[in-house]
């Protein structure tokens, strides 16, 4: 399952039925899980555990040294779940000392052509980058996040689970869960209630994540005053409680 031009360090940790494609170079502290699917020209190095049942495309970097002036070789790392695509010519880092020391990106993510994911990022499950999106560093990533094409998130950003990022979007504060933006800088457009619905959500709970946002987004409150009255809403319907927790928390301020 290795071509023969491939280059594999015999220290490389490799798995059961792992395809390694033509000329692609597997580095010395690498553990690939079985099942997974390595293109042609694709360089995995650093310390870098990749999971089962994933396929990476051509030409990808995975576990290069983070684009981070103050990274002095320390052996930070990556980790990178399970059953993720991975298309070509992404690029994803490894940690630094500066964080955790290291890069998570997690299961069943979809992620598309010419991806940035900057060092110390962690990415949850079932995620949709499209083309372009790029992370800057120390970038958290909710569950079931979408990214439309050529999203920026600038460093220390947070985006919340279920959220949805319009084409071209700016992301220069965090995004809370459930919220759809778009533009440069983003702008909020109500809930992903087509998403919400499609992962099984229910009518009432998207009812009360939509009282949540008008709270937050159209009621002419104080960001205090919103905080109190969304915490009522999630009184009654806890399936707002992600999006109270996240504005209750933010550090970089949020999308409004």
């Amino acid at each position: 399952m290795i071509h023969p031009t491939a280059i594999v360090h015999p220290g490389a940790r490799i798995g059961a039925n792992v395809s390694v494609g033509p000329y692609s170079i597997i580095g010395e502290h690498v553990e690939i899980g079985d099942g997974t699917k390595i293109g042609p020209h694709v360089v995995v190095e650093g310390h870098t555990r990749i999971g089962r049942d994933n396929e990476i495309f051509q030409f990808c970097s995975i576990g290069a040294k983070p684009q981070d002036k103050k990274y002095d070789g320390e052996p930070t790392r990556l980790e990178i779940g399970d059953r993720n695509t991975i298309r070509e010519y992404c690029s994803f880092n490894v940690g630094t000392s500066q964080d955790a020391g290291v890069t998570r990106v997690g299961s069943d993510n979809w992620i598309m052509a010419s991806v940035h994911v900057a060092h110390d990022c962690q990415v949850g499950d079932h995620t949709i980058f499209a083309n372009n999106a790029t992370l800057a560093g120390h970038v958290h990533v909710g569950d079931w996040a979408i990214l439309g094409g050529f999203t920026g998130v600038h460093q220390f950003g947070r985006v919340g689970a279920h959220s949805f990022c319009g084409v071209g979007t700016v992301l220069l504060q965090d995004l809370p869960p459930f919220v759809t933006v778009s533009g440069n800088p983003a702008r909020p457009h109500g809930i992903n209630s087509e998403g919400l619905k499609r992962r099984g959500f229910s009518a009432e709970a998207i009812a009360a994540i939509k009282r949540a946002y008008r709270a937050l987004y159209r009621s002419g409150l104080t960001l205090d005053e919103a905080r109190e009255q969304v915490r009522g809403i999630v009184a009654e319907h806890p399936e707002a409680g992600p999006f109270a927790e996240f504005i209750s928390i933010s550090g970089r301020g949020i999308v409004r």
